[in-house]
């Protein structure tokens, strides 16, 4: 039996009773850059037209700051579907992001710096 509008139809002996693809309408590239890591959050602008039950509720989802890869396993659907939903809510405005941040320099490669930390950690053993 479905459930509410804002919830993935579900059935407990079938599984998810709507295709992931037909959720992006078979689009497999967001126009988004949008990262595993990236960071979601709403931005209180409400889309203009209905873009479906799977879009609301990622929306209900980025209240605060909160990881496409954690949207996906919330919402229960692929990583790709996820972006292509994520990015039609960007293009509306509906939520920005912030990818990743990453580290670059000898910080990364810092041979003191590793055994400093394994001593740490064979000190706590």
């Amino acid at each position: 039996m479905p459930g509410a509008p804002d919830e993935p139809w579900l059935d407990d002996d079938a599984g998810r009773l709507v295709r992931p693809y037909t959720v992006s309408e078979g689009r497999t590239r967001p126009s988004a850059d949008l990262d595993l890591l990236t960071l979601v959050l709403a931005t209180g602008v409400r889309p203009d037209g209905y873009l479906g039950p799977e879009h609301s509720q990622v929306l209900g989802l980025c209240g605060g700051p909160v990881s496409v890869a954690e949207i996906a396993a919330t919402v229960h659907l692929p990583a790709t579907v996820t972006k292509v939903v994520l990015s039609d809510l960007v293009d509306c405005g509906a939520v920005t992001t912030r990818g990743p941040v990453h580290l670059q320099g000898p910080a990364t490669n810092d041979r003191e710096l590793l055994e400093a930390v394994l001593d740490g950690l064979r000190r706590r053993l």
